[in-house]
């Protein structure tokens, strides 16, 4: 296979500098001794396809046209597309050669979608360009973007193609390193970010635009199949506007995560001089850092059979009422919990006494629907354990291992009554903690109400983006964060927040903002906080699914701790 040139690719709305930039760059590669071309789509130079679909497209009555349909003009826009990939641009790659691209097949999806062309014509057209590009990817793309475009013509058009943008940059970045760079600064101080980067990535593998190491190229626009994470890197939050609260959520994790690791080397209370900290009771920054997730791991999900269908019983029997103490009461009464020794009539017992004798056997952390006026039956949990019933008669543990994702696996848990998409989320999120599915926790996310309360109080504008895409951008951007603003964030032994704590750090800074910014309201208006914090002084033993690989490491800095304390007590 001959050594392929790179391909750089600058996108973007109209007006962001994006073709100054994409210029400015070519001219630095070529100073640095580095080969390379600026060509741009469709073309602007004379006497090709591209400048006469360029006319066209802004000067249509120039060439005696009235008007073009949105779908055929991008039509024409990939006919230019393949006459500049079949002339121009492979073969200068071929050569190796660098090409600087000013705009992508990006540009067709973004307007086209705003503009109203039919969406499925135009997922076929972009395929149709993927075949002709023979597999060769971008070396890496910049997404440039700013809070309104030059000259300040700030318009919803202009907006809504800034939003899809940075939602296309989000779903490709699956295929190849992205970067989304904010140019509100000079464009010296933008192409001095740009060039960073690129320096930053020149020891990465030559090899990464030779068709042969590029299958993922292949793969159809918004495909279900997996492909392996590239770098997305938002260098601002643009288009969303964030407000005051927004800060507040980064420090609220850092001290969050900073008081578990206090208790967890032993320091004496309070662990934190965090008044609001201290008065009120706030999840971990990491789910799986909370009493009854480390409890569902360590003494339901990892103990007694693991075939499917049991790991998928445990979980979902512990999950319905999500209760330490309902757990050990069944277990109490009946040993081991299998479903192989099922019997409803004995779980209903044991659970109805409990009732009579006053006692809860649901927790309190968020509210289980009871199926409402029409519910058969008379009890919840009667409800709950029939549920479960119907769910593994209908064969969901082995549907769920072979869901191809982490939302396939989602939607079957949605589909059953009672459990909408909050339940739904934190089901999944439990079952992949097992041996019975392995998603990234980086996949899928779910907003909560308490989430979406939180999301409304960091940002006063969301720029377009729905709330899944800034709870992804704002996961993508954490170090980037945490530098901002000076912050030092211990992680879980390298693992870095994932989207479902940043999910649930938006739900409780929602929360903490009740007191912290109470000038600032969410979706609910709700002024107080109600559960108050006691201080537990418990011993906090870890413990992770295995196949995340955290346990090794928290033995071994548990033994390097304990040589360290033998040594200096000598």
């Amino acid at each position: 296979m001959p050594e392929y040139g790179k391909l750089f690719v600058f996108e973007g709305p109209d007006d962001v500098g994006k073709t100054t930039l994409s210029r400015a760059f070519a001219e630095y590669l070529n100073r640095s001794g580095a080969e390379c071309e600026h060509l741009t789509f469709p073309g602007q130079e004379s006497g090709t396809l591209g400048k006469l679909v360029y006319d066209l497209h802004h000067n249509p009555r120039t060439l005696e046209v009235e008007s073009v349909s949105p779908t055929s003009l991008q039509l024409l826009h990939i006919a230019a597309h393949l006459d500049a990939i079949e002339s121009k641009i492979l073969p200068a790659l071929r050569t190796g050669r660098s090409v600087v691209l000013d705009r992508f097949w990006w540009s067709t999806w973004v307007y086209g979608k705003v503009s109203g062309a039919n969406r499925q014509i135009l997922k076929r057209m972009i395929e149709m360009e993927r075949i002709f590009w023979e597999g060769v990817r971008p070396t890496m793309v910049f997404l440039i973007q700013r809070e309104a475009p030059f000259g300040d013509q700030l318009t919803q058009h202009w907006r809504r193609v800034s939003a899809e943008y940075t939602k296309l940059a989000a779903r490709e970045s699956g295929r190849y390193p992205v970067l989304c760079m904010e140019n509100d600064g000079t464009i010296d101080e933008t192409l001095s970010e740009i060039v960073e980067v690129y320096k930053q990535s020149s020891d990465t593998n030559e090899s990464e635009t030779n068709p042969s190491q590029s299958y993922q190229a292949q793969l159809p626009l918004y495909s279900d199949q997996s492909v392996t994470s590239a770098p997305l890197v938002f260098s601002k939050l643009t288009p969303a506007k964030p407000t005051v609260v927004y800060d507040t959520y980064w420090q609220f994790a850092v001290e969050r995560q900073a008081i578990f690791f206090r208790r967890l080397f032993g320091d004496a209370p309070p662990w934190t001089e965090d008044r609001v900290l201290v008065e009120y009771k706030f999840t971990n920054a990491y789910r799986v850092l909370d009493r009854v997730s480390q409890y569902l791991i360590k003494n339901v999900i990892y103990k007694g059979d693991q075939s499917p269908e049991e790991i998928f019983f445990r979980i979902l029997l512990f999950k319905f009422f999500n209760r330490i103490g309902t757990w050990e009461l069944l277990t109490n009464e009946l040993g081991e919990i299998s479903f192989a020794n099922y019997s409803f009539e004995r779980y209903d017992e044991i659970l109805s006494k409990a009732i009579s004798n006053a006692a809860r056997i649901y927790s309190a952390a968020y509210i289980m629907p009871s199926g409402g006026p029409s519910s058969i039956y008379d009890k919840k949990h009667r409800m709950h354990l029939k549920l479960i019933e119907q769910m593994m008669q209908d064969e969901v543990p082995a549907r769920i291992a072979a869901a191809p994702s982490m939302r396939k696996a989602f939607e079957l848990l949605r589909s059953y009554p009672t459990i909408g998409d909050f339940l739904a989320y934190q089901y999944v999120t439990d079952l992949n903690y097992s041996n019975l599915i392995n998603f990234s926790e980086m996949e899928f996310v779910v907003p909560g109400p308490g989430a979406r309360d939180g999301l409304r109080k960091c940002f006063r504008d969301f720029g377009g983006l729905n709330e899944i895409e800034i709870i992804k951008i704002v996961a993508d951007r954490q170090q980037a964060e945490f530098d901002r603003l000076g912050l030092e964030f211990q992680s879980l032994w390298g693992r870095p927040l994932q989207l479902i704590d940043c999910q649930n750090l938006f739900c409780e800074v929602d929360k903490y903002a009740r007191v912290k910014h109470p000038d600032i309201s969410g979706i609910t208006g709700r002024t107080r906080i109600k559960q108050k914090y006691r201080i537990n002084q418990d011993s906090i033993s870890l413990w992770f699914p295995p196949k995340w690989g955290l346990n090794e490491l928290i033995a071994y800095e548990d033994n390097y701790v304990s040589s360290i304390s033998r040594s200096n007590s000598r």
